[in-house]
């Protein structure tokens, strides 16, 4: 059968790992506090949609799905273990710096951006920025091996759904448009800060399957 490769490959979901972004942007939340607690820290947030969130619900910053622990009348908490401390920019954060929030697409959303999960593959650094009189264009440096992008593909930066326009082994380029500058964190960083990067997940299947399934090796 034309699927029989494919047969043995089943993924099973919790409920957790079915949540998705699409790397819209809904609001920038500031930093107020953070407290850490052996490896662990907590950040506590304030944003103009506070009051719509709820404990265990799951909302990406700055492209990290994290789950919302407590609400207050002037913010609210998460928190960010070791392994994402470690992956992504979160641990370089500061009380008054701000990053991008999303919640999670309900069910009926529209799908405006791509397929952003939440999970951060590395961080990049910004290489050059320039102002071209309207729009910017941004390249960013990342490790060869944590992922690849595609020339008008998808990338997801700092949480943001952004069309590649270079695209090279351990780089990339994208263009910013004024509202995404003017509405996310991206206009507050500066060349050699770093950002969270999600490579797209369809070209992460690809090159998984490219290296293990025999039909690719053909």
């Amino acid at each position: 059968m034309a699927d029989e490769p494919f047969q043995n490959y089943v993924v099973y979901l919790s409920s957790r790992e079915r949540n998705m972004f699409t790397g819209i942007i809904e609001h920038q939340a500031k930093i107020i506090d953070i407290k850490k607690e052996l490896s662990n820290v907590h950040f506590k947030l304030s944003t103009p949609i506070t009051h719509e969130l709820k404990v265990d619900q799951s909302v990406a910053h700055n492209g990290v799905c994290l789950t919302v622990t407590e609400i207050q009348e002037d913010g609210y908490w998460v928190t960010a273990i070791d392994e994402t401390l470690q992956r992504t920019n979160l641990g370089q954060l500061k009380p008054n710096d701000t990053v991008n929030i999303e919640r999670c697409m309900p069910a009926h959303g529209r799908f405006d951006g791509h397929i952003v999960q939440g999970h951060v593959d590395c961080t990049g650094v910004i290489d050059e920025i320039h102002d071209l009189d309207g729009s910017w264009m941004i390249f960013i440096t990342h490790p060869a091996d944590a992922g690849f992008t595609v020339t008008k593909g998808s990338i997801c930066v700092n949480g943001i759904s952004l069309t590649v326009v270079d695209s090279f082994p351990d780089a990339f380029s994208v263009a910013i448009i004024p509202y995404t500058w003017e509405n996310t964190n991206l206009s507050k960083l500066s060349v050699s800060q770093t950002v969270n990067l999600e490579f797209d997940i369809l070209g992460k299947y690809l090159k998984k399957f490219s290296v293990s399934l025999p039909i690719f090796k053909k």
